[in-house]
């Protein structure tokens, strides 16, 4: 308690909770070099955990918000540090500075097919992205998915962690991943939280949409089935586009993320990720603002969530659900499920009266913060359950955009 370095080591517990992590660093930092010189070094309570968003333990997962210091380096002895003084807080956020090493290109696109890069920009700002091409062009219009990856993430990265272009290659169709910017959020998160970021034609849904259309014009897509799916900070943002354009998606796939509407701000996100928000299923407006019928603008969605998700609640994953459904009459049907030497999952499906599932939610029992089935070559995955990518690929094909809003 008399140690000098304490009232330093708070004010970087308080930089690092408030998000200045480049801040809370430098800080950190200043502390080593005083530190190396009067402490022993000693075994780091943190060392050995997985680098940004890589998962193999519920202790593992990074903030899936995250708003300072992304692609910084945290060394070693400065883990050590954090664990010595047992700076809980600060030391769980500060794992979110470590870099996921680059994906090896043959991880992230198959040996055919093309992976470019280009860039959209309008009123909102302006956004790269990487798109890949299937090698398979018989002159039909073909499927697009859009890929929104999760905090410190690139589209490379997000690539070889979920297999989607490989996926993408065998059923011939396009990929488009939309990068957030440093600038925007300095942990490359999308700002799902802002209630400026939640409405259409306006912020980063305008950006996101403006990127599936201007690939809708430059390629042949079937504009009846077009896709959107994303992990963490990722799954809420597409869970925003699918309120904000359902004309546009035809379903939406939302893997440890969150609901439409259950945070306005950062404070407000942090609740909601703990799963203390109380449920919202508010009506949805359409372009013009005002109420329409909620069977027209629900879209068929399928979820992801592990059960020991320490990041965004599992409670999260049940709202996105129940915020789907706003109401409707389903019949439900529950199943349960082990992977080969994995996780074991509960599969709920709701039905419509034709039969048709238009709500799937599917819980990982024993996995955290990860893309469900994902390769180890990208971060944030979980290679012991069930394949999301595939299963959200059936999904998705199953359903066609009903029509246009006026």
């Amino acid at each position: 308690m008399n140690d000098p370095l304490c009232p330093d080591m708070a004010e970087a517990t308080r930089l690092t909770q408030t998000g200045r992590l480049g801040e809370a660093t430098a800080l950190l930092q200043k502390l080593l070099r005083a530190s190396m010189a009067v402490r022993p070094s000693a075994a780091p309570i943190i060392d050995g955990l997985p680098i940004i968003e890589v998962f193999t333990s519920a202790d593992s997962a990074p903030d899936a918000i995250g708003s300072g210091g992304a692609g910084l380096h945290l060394p070693k002895a400065l883990r050590e540090m954090t664990g010595r003084l047992n700076l809980t807080g600060a030391a769980h956020a500060l794992r979110g500075l470590l870099k996921h090493p680059p994906a090896n290109p043959a991880d992230v696109v198959p040996g055919v097919g093309t992976f470019v890069t280009r860039s959209f920009s309008n009123h909102a700002g302006s956004r790269s992205y990487k798109l890949y091409i299937p090698s398979h062009d018989n002159g039909e219009p073909r499927p697009l998915i859009v890929m929104l990856h999760g905090c410190s993430q690139s589209p490379d990265d997000f690539a070889a962690g979920t297999r989607m272009n490989f996926a993408a290659e065998v059923h011939s169709c396009f990929v488009v991943y939309p990068e957030q910017a440093v600038a925007a959020n300095a942990s490359k998160c999308w700002n799902w939280f802002n209630s400026r970021d939640q409405k259409r034609d306006q912020g980063e849904p305008s950006l996101i949409a403006g990127i599936t259309r201007q690939v809708m014009a430059d390629y042949k897509i079937d504009a009846s089935r077009i896709y959107i799916a994303g992990m963490s900070a990722g799954g809420a943002a597409a869970a925003v586009l699918g309120e904000a354009y359902p004309d546009l998606y035809a379903a939406v796939g939302v893997h440890s993320g969150l609901a439409c509407g259950v945070a306005g701000d950062m404070m407000s996100a942090f609740t909601a990720m703990r799963g203390d928000h109380a449920p919202r299923a508010q009506p949805r407006q359409s372009k013009g603002g005002g109420p329409r019928d909620e069977m027209l603008l629900s879209l068929p969605t399928i979820v992801f969530h592990g059960d020991r998700d320490q990041t965004v609640h599992p409670r999260n994953g049940a709202e996105v659900i129940a915020r789907a459904n706003a109401g409707s009459d389903l019949e439900i049907t529950v199943e349960q499920g082990r992977v080969a030497a994995g996780h074991t999952y509960t599969r709920s499906i709701q039905r419509d009266a034709s039969g048709r599932a238009v709500l799937e939610e599917w819980v990982i029992h024993g996995s955290g913060h990860a893309w469900s089935g994902g390769s180890p070559a990208g971060s944030f995955t979980d290679p012991h359950g069930p394949d999301a990518t595939k299963e959200m690929l059936r999904f998705f094909f199953e359903h066609a955009c009903a029509g246009r809003l006026d």
